[in-house]
C-alpha cells in the first residue's frame, strides 16, 4: 500500500509554495545568470589587473616601460629579478624583512596566548577595562609612536636592529593577538580545563597538549593578520633603521638614481614582495576559513 501525501490545509500550502519556487526558478531567464557570471568575471579582472601590471613589468626594460602600453613584454628579460637577486642592498631587505616579522610573530603569539586565556577565564577587577585600553593602541596610527620608540631604542642602543622593529610591532599585533584568540579560547567550555586537571595534567602540561590544539584554527589566523601588518608596516619600520636591518618597503622607496627610477627594478621588487604573503595564506588557508566561521574575525 502506498503512503498518501497529507492533506493538510498547511501541507497543501507548503507543495504549493515548493511547486511555486520551482516554476520560478525554471522560468528565471538565462540572461540573469550570465549577467551575475559577467559581474563577477569583472570584478576579478578588475582586482588582478594590478598584479598583472606589475608582473608584466617585472619583465620589460625599462625603455619599453617608458615607451607605451604593451599587454606582454615584447623583449622579454630577467635581468631586474637578477639585479634583485645578487646585489645585497636589494635582497638583504628581503631578508631584513622575513627576520623581524618572524622576531614579531613569536614574541606576539608567546605573550598574547596566556593572556587572552586569562580575559577568557578569569574574572578580575578592571578587567574589562584592561581588555578595553589594549584595544585603544589599534586606534592609533603608528606616527604617534615614532618619536618616542626613535629616542628610547637610539639611547639603548637598539636602533637599527631587527629586534627594534619587532618589538615596536608588538604594540599594535599583541593587541590584536589577544582580541582575535580570547574570541575562540571563550568558546572552548571551561569543564574542558576542570576535567584535565582531575585527570592529574599540570596547567603547562594542559595548555600545551589539549588547550592549543583546540584552538589550532584561531592561532593560524592570528599568524596570519600578525604576518601582513608586520610585513606591510612601512613607518616604523623604515624609521627604526638605516642600514644594518632596512625593510625591503624602505629599499624599494630608495630606487631613484642618477638615470632616473629604475621601474624595471621596482616591479620586480614588488612581485617578490608578494611572494610571502601568498605562501603564507597557502599554509594557513583552512586555518583562516575555520576562524572567519567560528571566531571574532
Amino acid at each position: 500500500m502506498s503512503d498518501s501525501l497529507p492533506t493538510t490545509p498547511d501541507a497543501v500550502r507548503q507543495r504549493a509554495a515548493a511547486a511555486d519556487n520551482r516554476r520560478r526558478r525554471k522560468a528565471r531567464p538565462a540572461s540573469r545568470q550570465w549577467r551575475r557570471r559577467g559581474l563577477m568575471t569583472a570584478y576579478i579582472v578588475f582586482v588582478l589587473l594590478p598584479i598583472y601590471w606589475l608582473l608584466n613589468m617585472s619583465f620589460q626594460s625599462n625603455t619599453e616601460i617608458l615607451g607605451g602600453l604593451t599587454l606582454w613584454p615584447e623583449s622579454f628579460t630577467l635581468e631586474h629579478y637578477a639585479k634583485i637577486l645578487t646585489e645585497s642592498s636589494w635582497y638583504m631587505g628581503y631578508v631584513n624583512s622575513i627576520a623581524y616579522v618572524l622576531m614579531n610573530m613569536l614574541i606576539s603569539i608567546a605573550v598574547a596566548l596566556p593572556a587572552a586565556y586569562a580575559f577568557s577565564r578569569y574574572k578580575f577587577i578592571g578587567d574589562k577595562h584592561l581588555f578595553f585600553w589594549l584595544l585603544t593602541n589599534l586606534m592609533a596610527p603608528p606616527a604617534v609612536f615614532l618619536l618616542p620608540y626613535f629616542q628610547l631604542y637610539y639611547t639603548v642602543g637598539l636602533f637599527d636592529t631587527h629586534i627594534a622593529v619587532a618589538l615596536a610591532h608588538c604594540l599594535f599585533n599583541i593587541p590584536l593577538a589577544v582580541w582575535i584568540l580570547e574570541g575562540f579560547m571563550s568558546g572552548v567550555p571551561k569543564e574542558i580545563d576542570e576535567t584535565a586537571f582531575i585527570d592529574g595534567y599540570s596547567f603547562p602540561k594542559f595548555f600545551v597538549k589539549i588547550f592549543i590544539p583546540m584552538i589550532s584554527s584561531g592561532i593560524g589566523v592570528t599568524l596570519f593578520f600578525l604576518f601582513m601588518f608586520s610585513w606591510v608596516e612601512l613607518l616604523l619600520a623604515s624609521t627604526l633603521t638605516s642600514t644594518g636591518a632596512q625593510p625591503i618597503a624602505s629599499v624599494m622607496t630608495q630606487t631613484k638614481g642618477a638615470s632616473g627610477i629604475d621601474w624595471g627594478a621596482l616591479a620586480a621588487a614588488g612581485t617578490l614582495t608578494i611572494l610571502p604573503g601568498i605562501v603564507v595564506v597557502y599554509f594557513v588557508r583552512n586555518h583562516i576559513a575555520k576562524g572567519f566561521a567560528l571566531g571574532r574575525t
